[in-house]
């Protein structure tokens, strides 16, 4: 029962996010007062797993996956290396390097980030943007991402991404990421 209760309130946390991310405009400062803080130093730290799906634009599940990410910092910069495991046994690898730039500003790059990921964390968010190289039939496209990560507890991290190309929708990203 209890397992069900806390299933609940994740999927309720979740879908109250969709909503406030769904909204045009949103500010990351908007949740400058709402803990817990999110710290990406504390959060990216050791393993981590995360469950996902990925949907099409018009909401269809497409993908799921496992992905198991391990994360080090040292002082200023972090490296997060990924490695996804799709439902259709896909494996794709992913190593973030990521830079704090102080007052809560933080740049990354990986190989198939096309430039550098900029973002901000304030309070319990975290937002960043950037243009990912995607596998799409036998090449790849680059496709605009606005990301968006919440911590809900020390050891718990939702994630919506939703996917644009050419300022249309193409698809969203959801996941959750917890602490091992």
């Amino acid at each position: 029962m209890r397992i069900f209760v806390n299933l609940l309130k994740k999927i309720l946390l979740l879908f109250a996010i969709s909503v406030l991310t769904a909204c045009s405009g949103i500010k990351v400062e908007e949740y400058a007062a709402t803990p817990p803080d999110l710290n990406l130093k504390t959060f990216f730290n050791g393993n981590l797993r995360a469950y996902g799906m990925l949907q099409n634009r018009t909401g269809r599940v497409t993908r799921r996956f496992v992905a198991d990410i391990f994360a080090t910092w040292d002082g200023e910069n972090g490296r997060l290396v990924e490695e996804f495991h799709f439902d259709d046994e896909e494996v794709q690898h992913r190593t973030w390097l990521i830079s704090h730039q102080g007052n809560g500003v933080y740049v990354g790059t990986a190989d198939d980030v096309l430039g550098e990921a900029t973002g901000r964390a304030s309070g319990m968010a975290f937002h960043w943007q950037y243009d990912l190289l995607v596998p799409w039939k036998d090449n790849e496209i680059a496709v605009e991402l606005d990301d968006w990560l919440f911590l809900v507890d020390e050891e718990h991290l939702l994630n919506k991404t939703t996917l644009t190309k050419f300022g249309f929708k193409v698809g969203d990203l959801t996941l959750v990421i917890e602490k091992l």
